[in-house]
Order: structure tokens, then C-alpha cells, then sequence
């Protein structure tokens, strides 16, 4: 019969360009299990599968060797559900975004149309709320209820899966239908699918075997045993399926089935004992050694099996093995097989006593294999199984791989593997794998002293060779070792805050890269990309702004292939900062939306994310005047950015912190959030600029509580030539009633056009503010018009409202010029506007629910975000912004903001 659910063929081309990583994702995973041929049809559990996918949830529970997988696999295979159902077997240990990879995979081969903006996970740690809401809004717009089968789903032990697929289901309301196999209850809040009827559960007391059932499967197996017999079997086995098989195996063999009935015992030693004794001993030798030698890996291809023994038997052997339901699984349309996980679990404790010392050699042929057929993760995973930290290290490093210690969808797995790996190896490659691990957990002590011992080592080589470490040959095989410990060195540059250890190991990967192979180089594109990024970062916090902005744009355009999401939201988040410190917001503001948006559609997970790009989006906010929006983008920013955000992050996140509690009137707020930053960048000893930074929030918080003598020993105590710090001195000097000292050091500002915009539109305002106090009202008019024509490229709107009610009461005496600006906050230009008639009237008051999205909105939440907050579809957000427009008499999402705020609204 054929299997209406066979996964499409694919090429090894085509799977290389679903993960990232550059390691295919499995075939076997998404294939239907075979039926056994020798089978007991069970109708009355394939009619309660069917029943169960009418509602969302079907658990199919009990023990190893229950007939949990054979039961749905049958019922798949059938065709007993409305729709072809997708199926997924789970593997352990797999990380969450791994697990959704595979799982929209899946639905891909299955032919499950989702939209193209769900996206795809890019790393193994986790997939974004935002992927699992658009994931659902697609699902549940399918017109008919997509099946979906999680085979071996106790192996999915991170709590993230279980959340996610909860989330998942529950969301894509009509769209979704999903069946579980599991040893285990699922973390999933079964009780509350019990209370309310929507799920159907088929357990350990369903799946034995009745005594119908166990005669049936005998007389498969040509066996005729007596019906006492049947009952002791049934008896002493307690229906479980695989013990059933198992010894309708041994008894085909046996001289008196009756007699091996009454001499079997159930317990787990005897059945491994069984397995031993009865299936193993029952082949021949040259087929036992390739069975104890394959189990070592998780699943078995004739040639690796071939590997393992030395021979050239393995296609033969193992399609015989499978014929004869010898616990051994051809996968659908592959060439790999899969042992009975007991079965495989019993060879290796008997290859552990009758071969000790045996598995570590296994371990290692596998690696070789597995590394010569480009599976890179698999033949890591090995070699550190077989203790050969050397080849594991030599792998990564001369396949440039050590980029995916840090990025990619097998990151998680990676790491868990290089955890193991002793520091004190002795080679240059260990070393630098030991540096990159310690390095992506943050250990930057850890990252240094690795890279010490790296370069050792390879000052030894150069030594031994006899060459320069400047000038080795074009052709040296110390190519890619020296390059991964420059790559390394860029990362852990940035991370201490040192340009010029930055700059030095940046020099070195480019002096390096022309000396390794150009395809290898094409494979990971992730190298250049992440070593611009960091270089670009590095030169922000040096205060290099130019230099920064030209090696970060060349760091986005390196981005240009997949696999590279996660440096090229680092670098769109730091050139977003550089343009918001030089006061360009709308490049600011599109780089971070940009960077927002290669998050969402690559469903890159939160912790590997800096979060630049909503803090970027708030210092934006709260230049132009919107405070609840710049509230909610900051405390997005400080959440992404964790326990040890990066100084520039530390700095900006303060300053707007501080300036946001001012405007709110508290200014003890503010200072404690500068005092906060100061002190976590006191083991880094940022640059001077940063420095400058929160000596100006600070003194802005003392000018805020009325303290203006703090306002000026605070700038006092901290000198600089900068433009921004003049215009700060100012300011305090003005409120001190230094008016003439305010103005002569205004003054040393004049010509200082590459000052932001920000900066030359206060300096301004503090001058005009200096004529209104002298009665120079002409004047003071002059440099209020300066300061709004300096302003209104970027829409400066903060900066008016801080300045004091001066500029109303200015505003006020010339209406042309309000009007010539309304661009302007209402509360500025006082109420020319409204007598103007320049607002259109509202057509109705807003609902609680449209009020609600327009807060959301005010906070610079996509549609998808505000769906996914407000627990709605993305459709039903359009459709309220649509009525909100309406009523507000506006087009765009920012005017409906701003025309909101005006009318208090917000």
C-alpha cells in the first residue's frame, strides 16, 4: 500500500539551504515509520485516533515498546485522517529552535501552504514570540485542520517546546490538530484540555496486547500455541507489545513454544538478556559484530556501517535485518536505518563488556565518516564521545566553523559538546575553541587566557617551521587555526572595550583571508560579516563615529546570504546608534526598524539579540516627544539586553532612562539611573565620550531637582572638548544665572556645523533664551527661527518642550511662525493650531479596545507584535487601525498618534 504521507525527495543542495548551520535537516525525521509487515490490525484504537483529531489534542501514551509510534504510523498510513497528516519524529535533546525548524519543515514537505513571513528559526536556543504568533495566524487560516504527529515528543525536554507548542495550538484555533506519542505526560496543561473535553487520550492500558491480539500476532509468526499457553504469555508479559514480539521472535526458535513460555520472565534484566541471547545470538557473527559496532550511532547508512566493521556488507545485511523486523527501521525514501532504541540501548552495555575499550574507537571511525560527508555537528558529537577532543577541535577550526559557536541553528548543541572539553589540551585548535566557548558565555577572563595558550602554540609552529608569523607561506596549513584565533580575538576585542586589541585582530583576518580557499570561504559568510560588526561596534565606543558608520554599512552588505541574521541585526542595531548619536533619527530609526524586522523574520531568539534597536527606537521617541513610546521601547531594550549589556548599550540605555524620569519630574530616578551605568562599566573603563555621556545625563538630573551647583561640578569634574558638553555647561550656567558665562561659552560653538542637529538646535535655544531674558525680543525671534529650521529636518520636538514656556509665549507673538511649524507638540505652539482649523474633527470616540492598539502602536509595535500582546490575529489589529483612522480623520499610523496625543487622548 502506498503511503499517502511519503515527504517529498529532496536534494542535499536543497537541505543545505534550510539550516543555516550548513547541516542538512534529516529526511528520516519528517518520514512516516514502516508497518511492520507482520501487524495486528487494532480497529477499535485506529477509530479512537480518528475520533481524536476531530478536537485539537491526542496523547498516546505508555512505556517503551508499547506500540505507541506502530498505532499512529497505522493510522497515518491508513488514511483514516481528513487531511494527510505531517509527521515529525523528535529527537532528544533537541533545542527549541531546532524543533521548530524541523517543524516547519514538515509542514513544507506535507504541502501546508504558510505565508512566506512566518520565517524560519536561525538558532538553536530559541525561536521569538513573534514567529510562534504568525506560525499560528497561518495555521489557523488553512482550510482544512492541519494534522500534525510528534512522534517520540518525551524526548523534548526543553519546558521553551512544550510553552511554544501549547501556544501554538491554542492560537491557531480550528487550523490545528495535533497527536502525541510520549513515554511521558507532556508538560502541556493536560488537565485543562480534560476539563473542557478536547482531548483524547489512549494509554498504557489501551495499547496491551488482549489476548486476541497476542494469538493473532502468533499466528503471524506461523507459531501455534496453546490457548493456556496465550494466557500465560499474556499474563506474564501484561500485553506489552514489544514483549509479545520479542518472544514471538525467540519462540520460532525455540524447540517447544509452550516450554520457552513458561521459562520466560519479564523483568528488564531478563528481556535485555532475551534480547542478547534470543535475537542477537539468533544472527550470524559478521551480522552481530555490524550490530554492536553501528549501535554506537544513532542512526546507521550502510557505508558508515561499513566503516564501523571494515567490510563491504552492511547495504545487504541491514535490508535483510529489516525485512525480518529484527528491531531495525528503514526510514521512507532514505538509505539510513534506525535500531529499537532498547535494542540499541542493550547492544552497547554488551559491546561495553564483551569489547571493553571498543566504543571509544567506534566513537571516532564514526567522526571520520561523518566528517567526510560534510556532517559536521554529527561528527563533533562523536569525536567528543570518543574522548578525541583533538579531532572535534581540528574539525571546527579547519572547516573555519568556529563562527557557529556563536551563531547558527546548532550553536546550542555545539556548545553542549565543547562543555566537556578539558582546557589544558595541547594544540593551537583546542585552544581556540576553548577561548570561543568561554567567550560566548561571557567568561572574558576565560576567553583570554585561551587565546594566550593559542597563540603559544602557534608561535611554536612558526618556530618549528621556521618562518615568521607575518610571512608563512600562502599555502600554510596554520591558515585557518590562525584565522579562527584572530576572529575570536575581534569578538573578545569588542567585548573589553579595546579598540586597539579590536583593530589588531581585525587586521590579522584580513591579512589572513586571501590564504584560505575561496569555496570554503563562501561556505561561511558569517566570518567577515561578524568581524565588521564587531569591528564597527568597537569603533562606536571608541566615539569613531565616521569610521564606525562605513565599516558597519560594509558589515550589512556582507550580510547578503542566509545564515547571517544574527550579525546582521548587530550590525543594523549599531549603525542605528551611530546615527542616533550623530542626530540623523530617520536613518536611526530605519536601520533599527530594519534590524527589527530581520529578528522577526528569521525568528531570531531573544537572548541573541542586543536589543540597539528598540533602544535606538526610544532615544528617537523621546526626541521627538513621544514618552510612553520611548518608555515601552526602553524597557524592551533592557530586557534583550540581559545581565551584561555591551557600554554603548549601558550608557544610552541610562541617558534615555534618565531623561525620561526628569520629564516625569523625578529627579533622584535619573540620577540613580546614571550612578547604575557608571558603576557597571567600572570594570571595562569605557571611552571618554561614553564618560561625557553620563556626566551630561547626570547634570541634566541635578538641573531637574533645582540643583544646579552639582549641575556644574559634575561637568567640571569631567573635561571635554565636545560640542555636546559645551551646550550641557551652558544650560547649567543659565540656570545658575550666569547668563553672560552661558553666552561666552555659546559662543565658542559658532561655526560648529558637524555639531548633530540636536546639539545646534539647543545651543541655539539657550541663546535665544538668553536675548528673551536681556528683552532682545527681535533676536531672541531670529535664533528661535534658527533653532526651528535646525530642528525640523529630524522633527526635534523634545528639545522645545525642555527648553520652558519662553518659547510658547515667543510662539505666541509671532502665529505665522507656530503655524509654519506645526510640526510642533500642541502644548508648544498653545492653541494656534486648533484656531487654525487645522485638525479635522473626530467622527466618533474611540472603543477601550481601539484606545488599547493605539497605545500599542505609540510604542512602535508592528501589527504582529501588538497581535501577539493583545492575544488577537494580525487581521483583527488592521481592522481596528482601519476604524481608528476613520475616526481620527488621519492615513498613517504615526499621525493617528500624534493627532491622538493632542486631543489627550494618549
Amino acid at each position: 500500500m502506498q503511503n499517502p504521507v511519503r515527504p517529498d525527495v529532496r536534494s542535499r543542495s536543497e537541505h543545505r539551504t534550510l539550516a543555516p548551520s550548513g547541516d542538512p535537516l534529516l529526511t528520516a525525521r519528517f518520514a512516516v515509520p514502516a508497518v511492520p509487515k507482520l501487524l495486528v490490525r487494532r480497529p477499535g484504537l485506529l477509530e479512537r485516533v480518528t475520533a481524536g483529531v476531530r478536537g485539537p489534542l491526542t496523547l498516546i501514551n505508555g512505556p517503551a515498546g508499547a506500540g505507541k509510534t506502530v498505532l499512529a504510523a497505522h493510522w497515518a498510513a491508513d488514511g483514516l485522517a481528513p487531511r494527510s497528516p505531517v509527521w515529525l519524529t523528535i529527537e532528544p535533546d533537541d533545542a527549541p529552535g531546532a524543533f521548530w525548524a524541523y517543524v516547519l519543515e514538515a509542514l513544507h514537505r506535507a504541502g501546508v501552504a504558510l505565508p512566506a513571513e512566518v520565517g524560519r528559526p536561525t538558532s538553536a536556543e530559541g525561536v521569538s514570540q513573534s514567529l510562534l504568533v504568525r506560525l499560528a495566524d497561518g495555521l489557523a487560516g488553512q482550510p482544512a485542520p492541519v494534522v500534525l504527529v510528534l512522534d517520540r515528543f518525551d524526548a523534548a525536554q526543553a519546558p521553551a517546546i512544550t510553552e511554544g507548542l501549547e501556544f501554538v495550538l491554542r492560537h491557531a484555533a480550528d487550523g490545528l490538530r495535533i497527536v502525541l506519542t510520549s513515554r511521558t505526560d507532556s508538560l502541556l496543561p493536560l488537565h485543562r484540555y480534560r476539563a473542557a473535553g478536547e482531548i483524547t487520550e489512549i494509554r498504557q492500558a489501551d495499547l496491551r496486547f488482549t489476548h486476541a491480539d497476542a494469538e493473532a500476532l502468533l499466528r503471524e509468526h506461523r507459531l501455534d500455541i496453546s490457548q493456556p499457553a496465550i494466557g500465560l504469555l499474556m499474563e506474564r508479559t501484561e500485553g506489552w507489545a514489544a514483549g509479545v514480539r520479542l518472544c514471538a521472535l525467540a519462540m520460532q526458535r525455540s524447540a517447544d513454544p509452550d516450554v520457552f513460555v513458561h521459562q520466560f520472565t519479564v523483568d528488564r534484566t531478563t528481556i535485555a538478556d532475551y534480547l542478547l541471547k534470543e535475537v542477537l545470538d539468533a544472527q550470524p557473527s559478521l551480522t552481530q559484530d555490524l550490530l554492536l559496532r553501528a549501535c554506537v550511532t544513532d542512526r546507521i547508512h550502510p557505508e558508515l556501517a561499513d566503516a564501523l566493521t571494515g567490510r563491504d556488507d552492511a547495504d545487504l545485511t541491514l535490508a535483510g535485518l529489516a525485512r525480518a523486523n529484527a528491531f531495525l527501521d528503514q526510514a521512507d525514501e532514505t538509505a539510513w536505518y534506525r535500531l529499537h532504541p532498547l535494542f540499541a540501548e542493550v547492544l552497547r552495555a554488551h559491546l561495553r563488556q564483551r569489547c571493553p575499550g571498543l566504543e571509544p574507537e567506534l566513537h571516532a571511525r564514526a567522526a571520520r565518516w561523518l566528517a567526510g560527508t560534510g556532517r559536521l555537528t554529527e561528527a563533533v558529537a562523536q569525536a567528543a564521545a570518543a574522548g578525541d577532543w583533538q579531532f572535534a577541535a581540528a574539525r571546527l577550526i579547519d572547516h573555519l566553523a568556529i563562527g557557529r559557536l556563536f551563531t547558527g541553528l546548532e550553536t546550542y548543541k555545539l556548545g553542549r559538546v565543547f562543555a566537556a572539553m578539558p582546557a589544558d589540551l595541547t594544540g593551537a585548535a583546542p585552544a581556540v575553541v576553548h577561548a570561543a566557548c568561554r567567550l560566548a558565555d561571557r567568561d572574558l577572563p576565560g576567553c583570554e587566557a585561551g587565546l594566550v595558550r593559542a597563540d603559544a602554540f602557534l608561535a611554536e609552529a612558526c618556530v618549528t617551521d621556521e618562518f615568521t608569523a607575518d610571512e608563512y607561506p600562502a599555502d600554510a596549513s596554520d591558515a585557518a587555526p590562525r584565522l579562527s584565533r584572530a576572529f575570536v580575538g575581534v569578538l573578545a576585542g569588542r567585548l573589553a572595550c579595546d579598540l586597539a586589541a579590536t583593530e589588531r585582530a581585525s587586521a590579522d583576518v584580513a591579512r589572513l583571508l586571501p590564504r584560505i580557499a575561496a569555496p570554503l570561504l563562501a561556505e561561511h559568510p558569517e566570518i567577515q560579516a561578524m568581524v565588521l560588526a564587531s569591528l564597527g561596534s568597537a569603533e562606536l565606543a571608541a566615539g569613531h563615529l565616521e569610521r564606525a558608520e562605513s565599516t558597519l554599512t560594509a558589515a550589512v552588505e556582507a550580510c547578503g546570504q542566509p545564515g547571517v541574521e544574527y550579525p546582521l541585526c548587530d550590525a543594523l542595531g549599531s549603525l542605528a546608534m551611530v546615527e542616533l548619536v550623530r542626530g540623523r533619527l530617520h536613518d536611526a530609526a530605519r536601520h533599527a526598524r530594519r534590524a527589527l524586522a530581520v529578528a522577526e523574520r528569521s525568528a531570531l531568539p531573544p537572548e541573541r539579540r542586543a536589543g540597539l534597536d528598540h533602544l535606538v527606537l526610544a532615544g528617537v521617541s523621546v526626541e521627538h516627544d513621544d514618552l510612553v513610546a520611548a518608555r515601552g521601547r526602553l524597557d524592551q531594550a533592557i530586557l534583550l539586553a540581559g545581565a551584561h549589556p555591551e557600554p554603548v548599550a549601558t550608557v544610552e540605555a541610562a541617558v534615555i532612562g534618565a531623561r525620561l524620569a526628569s520629564a516625569e519630574g523625578d529627579g533622584e530616578t535619573a540620577l540613580a539611573a546614571v550612578r547604575a551605568a557608571r558603576s557597571a562599566l567600572a570594570p571595562v573603563r569605557p571611552h571618554g565620550w561614553l564618560v561625557d555621556e553620563l556626566a551630561i545625563a547626570e547634570s541634566s538630573a541635578h538641573l531637574a531637582r533645582g540643583d544646579t551647583a552639582a549641575a556644574l561640578n559634575v561637568l567640571d569634574a569631567t573635561p571635554s572638548d565636545r560640542p555636546e558638553h559645551a551646550v550641557a555647561r551652558a544650560r547649567a550656567l543659565l540656570a545658575a544665572g550666569s547668563g553672560d558665562r552661558a553666552a561666552e561659552v555659546l559662543a565658542g560653538l559658532a561655526g560648529e556645523e558637524s555639531a548633530p542637529s540636536p546639539v545646534r538646535t539647543q545651543a541655539c535655544l539657550l541663546q535665544a533664551q538668553i536675548a528673551t531674558a536681556e528683552g532682545a525680543t527681535r533676536e531672541a525671534q531670529r535664533l528661535l527661527r534658527a533653532a526651528l529650521g535646525s530642528a525640523r529636518p529630524e522633527e526635534l520636538r523634545r528639545v522645545f518642550v525642555e527648553s520652558g514656556p519662553w518659547v510658547r509665549r515667543l510662539l505666541r507673538q509671532d502665529p505665522g511662525l507656530a503655524q509654519a511649524h506645526s510640526w510642533l507638540p500642541a502644548h508648544v505652539v498653545g492653541h494656534s493650531r486648533a484656531r487654525a482649523g487645522e485638525q479635522p474633527p473626530v467622527v466618533e470616540p474611540l472603543t477601550e479596545r481601539e484606545t488599547e492598539v493605539l497605545r500599542k502602536a505609540a510604542q512602535l509595535l508592528s501589527t504582529e507584535q501588538i497581535a501577539a500582546e493583545l492575544l488577537v490575529s494580525a487581521n483583527t489589529v488592521k481592522t481596528h487601525l482601519k476604524s481608528i483612522y476613520r475616526k481620527l480623520s488621519v492615513t498613517r499610523r504615526s499621525e493617528a498618534v500624534h493627532r491622538a496625543q493632542d486631543l489627550g487622548v494618549l
